[in-house]
């Protein structure tokens, strides 16, 4: 069974200065997780994990995470603009984006953030933006056609509009040597939210190839590897969850199958993870506000799709604990419902739950990562508060809930 990181008698003292919904975090557990991962990969000099800032942009977090030793991973100017302000800038930032902007290009070049080039034509547009081509460089490659592991299709990196193929790859390393460059890096994203142990080894594997060849043709130096995120959560209770113990292990044995005969036992591995950093760390935490029995029985909840759209974008699952109730039968079987305009507005369908009534607290579970930050303002609904819950037990408001003033200030009447 999956159990909250809080308990009845938490939420109901919270309750008295955070009204529901809410996203809480638990720091302790984000701490102790980082710490796990850079353990695992403690035998490679060089490891850093940049932290995908998309997943939960929120500069307590942040700042949580780079105590921990993390860089951060953005995509876009305004996850840049967080960075600068949070006073985090040069390598402590890799910049993974595609269809770039002339404006995220140039506040990358300022802060001096290690760029991950995701096309060819973004080498001119890149040196245009800036003025020069930085000596330190990443380029995104695409295989093409299906990622397997193990003969199960993963992905299909052929139709995904990310990254290079490898004769562009070639081009691109080639016409970087002439621009001047002197560190290169590779990356590479091929599966989403896996909880396999073999996504990791079987990604280093082609990268680490792939670098040889690199490096052996065109003389260049490879300083890092960056395998991206990918790495899953268990969001069901019978999954079993990945092994960052043992994916480290496994990387380590490719890296020395095929990186150190090759002379290249100083690559730096990095990771850009969100969802493992983030996701089983954060709930949301709602209110049954209403009952309604017509062909189903229906819950409804103070949140709706605004506060977590995964449910009604994906038909994702996320475990649902009725609080003070973890122990009794479930035997009751809901749709568990937000009030949008919308028939996809629900968190749980046919779901069996111990018997809800009104005023029940009810914690939707792993939203640590792509929850908050997914948010939006359909039907006028309002986006909730980010609450951290500190090691020490006490709480701290790091987002407040908007109000109707903040969703009428961009109107202009």
């Amino acid at each position: 069974m999956k159990k909250p990181f809080v308990t009845l008698d938490q939420l109901k003292e919270f309750s008295k200065t955070y009204p529901t919904p809410y996203h809480l975090y638990d720091e302790k557990g984000i701490r102790e997780n980082a710490r796990k991962l850079y353990k695992a990969f403690s035998w490679n000099k060089g490891f850093r994990e940049y932290f995908a800032v998309k997943a939960t942009p929120n500069p307590a977090i942040m700042t949580i995470l780079e105590e921990e030793g993390c860089g951060m991973d953005c995509s876009s100017l305004t996850e840049l603009m967080l960075c600068e302000r949070c006073g985090i800038s040069g390598d402590n930032i890799m910049f993974s984006s595609n269809d770039t902007p002339l404006e995220d290009f140039q506040l990358a070049g300022k802060l001096g953030a290690t760029i991950n080039l995701d096309d060819i034509t973004h080498i001119d547009f890149l040196e245009k933006a800036i003025g020069h081509i930085p000596e330190t460089i990443s380029c995104r490659y695409n295989p093409g056609g299906n990622f397997e592991i193990s003969n199960t299709i993963m992905d299909t990196p052929g139709d995904s509009k990310y990254g290079m193929t490898k004769p562009q790859m070639f081009q691109a390393f080639r016409l970087l040597k002439e621009k001047g460059v002197k560190e290169f890096g590779i990356h590479a994203f091929l599966a989403s939210n896996t909880v396999t142990n073999d996504y990791y080894p079987t990604l280093a594997a082609v990268l680490f190839r792939l670098a040889v060849e690199l490096k052996n043709e065109l003389d260049v130096h490879i300083s890092f590897l960056n395998l991206s995120g990918g790495v899953g959560i268990p969001y069901r209770e019978d999954q079993q969850a990945a092994d960052i113990e043992a994916i480290g292990e496994r990387v380590k044995k490719v890296y020395d199958q095929i990186l150190v005969p090759a002379g290249m036992g100083d690559v730096a591995i990095y990771t850009e993870m969100g969802r493992y950093m983030l996701g089983p760390y954060g709930c949301l935490v709602t209110t049954a506000i209403h009952q309604k029995h017509i062909h189903k029985d229906y819950i409804g909840l103070d949140a709706c799709a605004c506060n977590l759209m995964r449910p009604a974008m994906y038909g994702a699952y996320h475990h649902i604990t009725v609080m003070g109730k973890e122990n009794a039968p479930e035997d009751h079987l809901y749709d568990i419902v937000g009030g949008l305009c919308e028939n996809n507005d629900k968190f749980a369908i046919d779901r069996w739950l111990p018997r809800i009534d009104i005023d029940d607290f009810i914690v939707i579970h792993d939203t640590g990562a792509h929850g908050h930050s997914m948010g939006y303002n359909y039907n006028g609904k309002l986006r909730s508060a980010e609450v951290l819950l500190r090691e020490d037990g006490s709480t701290k408001l790091i987002r407040r809930a908007e109000t109707p003033d903040d969703y009428f200030a961009t109107l202009n009447f």
